[in-house]
């Protein structure tokens, strides 16, 4: 059997240790081509690992069916020094088990007494050369093994370390893939407990709008969250997805109007290499992440008209093409949109299209402000007072002074719900060491603060005007700051780009100009 063509017999070995990516197999169809050539009765696949102080077995196969060796395998102590191959010795004959602990260690752990075994390190050969573990043929009875069959066996050295390679690469990524899929369940659960299994005011205030949510949820149809800013369109939004069919799938939400106006095509449908400075990769627009889920295109009024153009293309045809790209991408996404502005109004004005309004527009959910539902404010305010405080490490929940309760239902909440849930964790963080109380708080603008008078009471003011004056009225509680806690943008309840937009847009000076 010695009498044969090497490269045949590396090509056909080759085949076989190559073939396949679960390591158990690779090794099984190398040991049956193996055996016509070198004396096999089992082979393993195995590394030593220090910190164990055992032997990681990850191919184990016999021909026999007999007893096969455990995948960790402990070795004695005194074996651990054997482990350090110099680096010139690539294949070990040991054809007498009892000579070396290591080979006595595994003969017992086969259950053979007498065995003959052929190990070879298996090294990748690079820049890097690193070692793999080792490669071991063992045959019933001893003095089995040549030089012969050595020199055979070392000419598959490369082979068996592209085999091992990528074998235990793919199992690292299965384990990996294993962790993440874990991963994704255990957040789905914690999204469905946080967001989806309740919603505050389902059965009062938001009575009507959950009758809505529940008939379009199950549906594909796009779903459009008017409302202003504070109301909770988000949280409508999360309820939608959990309660779709898609809940299993991703959930991406899209800020329209925090992305800068030179990133919405990249954002939103991703880029090629090299597409543009500083694409140094491939990268995935937000629609492509939503594959088979739902997209919330939160701020949709803040789009710019090009944007809108590429979005409507999205809508109609279901399939995006990256910037740099020539190739559409198919992409299988449910959508729901939502704005505080009055989209009729822009498309009037011609800032917003047409067509896709009305594609957006398939199926409007109006959210109502807090003011309108007043029914819910108890509710809510418990709900945040128990989620503030176990977020701040509070043992129990402070108890609420009464009469509060009488000062929240007299407000009107311009900034809604998120207005509220400032309001409560502000006394919170006032308040740890005692009873919740908002006597000495004062609302950011009183009741009478809110009616802004010209210098002639019955002279009508244009809408511009009055809001000017308003934004200026806040700005100067807030000491000119609009960013972060007591800012201008979270007392109106409005992102501070939309904030400055409309600042510029009425002439109110801000930051250094101001």
């Amino acid at each position: 059997k010695m009498d044969f063509d090497e490269n045949h017999f590396f090509r056909e070995a080759t085949k076989r240790i190559c073939g396949s990516l679960d390591i158990e197999t690779a090794a099984e169809q190398g040991l049956h081509f193996l055996k016509d050539f070198i004396p096999a009765d089992g082979v393993h696949v195995a590394r030593f690992d220090p910190e164990l102080g055992a032997l990681r077995v990850y191919a184990n196969i016999r021909l026999d069916g007999g007893k096969r060796l455990n995948k960790i395998l402990p070795m004695p102590p005194e074996a651990w020094p054997l482990f350090g191959w110099p680096d010139d010795e690539l294949i070990r004959i040991n054809n007498q088990p009892e000579k070396t602990i290591i080979t006595q260690t595994i003969a017992k752990a086969l259950g053979k007494q007498d065995c003959s075994q052929l190990v070879m390190h298996v090294r990748r050969i690079g820049e890097k050369p690193y070692s793999l573990g080792s490669f071991a043929l063992w045959a019933n009875g001893r003095d089995q093994y040549s030089k012969e069959h050595a020199r055979l066996l070392s000419l598959l050295n490369e082979p068996v370390a592209i085999a091992m390679s990528n074998c235990l690469k793919h199992q690292e990524i299965l384990r990996l893939k294993e962790m993440l899929s874990d991963d994704y369940q255990y957040l789905h659960r914690e999204f469905l407990r946080i967001s989806g299994d309740e919603i505050v005011g389902k059965d009062f205030g938001l009575r009507g709008v959950m009758d809505m949510v529940r008939k379009v949820a199950p549906l594909d149809s796009p779903v459009l969250l008017l409302g202003e800013t504070g109301v909770g369109k988000e949280v409508v939004a999360n309820v939608i997805h959990t309660m779709s069919q898609r809940r299993t799938g991703p959930y991406i939400r899209v800020n329209c109007g925090a992305i800068p106006e030179y990133l919405v095509d990249s954002e939103l449908f991703g880029h090629e290499r090299g597409a543009f400075t500083g694409a140094i990769s491939r990268k995935r627009g937000r629609f492509e992440r939503a594959h088979g889920g739902t997209i919330l295109l939160d701020e949709i009024g803040e789009l710019t008209l090009s944007a809108q153009v590429r979005l409507l293309r999205v809508l109609q045809h279901k399939e995006i093409e990256r910037v740099g790209s020539t190739k559409y991408v198919p992409v299988d996404i449910r959508t729901i949109a939502a704005t505080h502005q009055n989209l009729e109004a822009m498309v009037l004005s011609k800032s917003f299209r047409e067509d896709l309004f009305y594609r957006l527009n398939v199926f409007p959910i109006l959210i109502p402000p807090l003011r309108e539902r007043k029914v819910d404010i108890p509710a809510l305010v418990h709900h945040f007072i128990n989620r503030k405080s176990k977020d701040m490490g509070l043992h129990r929940p402070l108890d609420l002074d009464p009469g509060s309760l009488d000062q929240f239902m007299d407000y009107d909440w311009p900034g809604n719900v998120r207005e509220l849930e400032n309001m409560v964790e502000r006394a919170l963080i006032k308040c740890m060491d005692g009873r919740l109380v908002f006597e000495n708080m004062a609302f950011p603008f009183q009741k009478d603060e809110i009616s802004i008078k010209s210098e002639k009471d019955n002279e009508v003011q244009k809408l511009d005007e009055v809001m000017s004056l308003y934004i200026q009225r806040i700005l100067k509680i807030a000491n000119g700051k609009i960013n972060g806690p007591g800012g201008a943008a979270e007392l109106l309840g409005v992102h501070p780009n939309t904030l400055r937009k409309r600042m510029i847009r009425l002439g109110i000076p801000y930051g250094r100009r101001r």
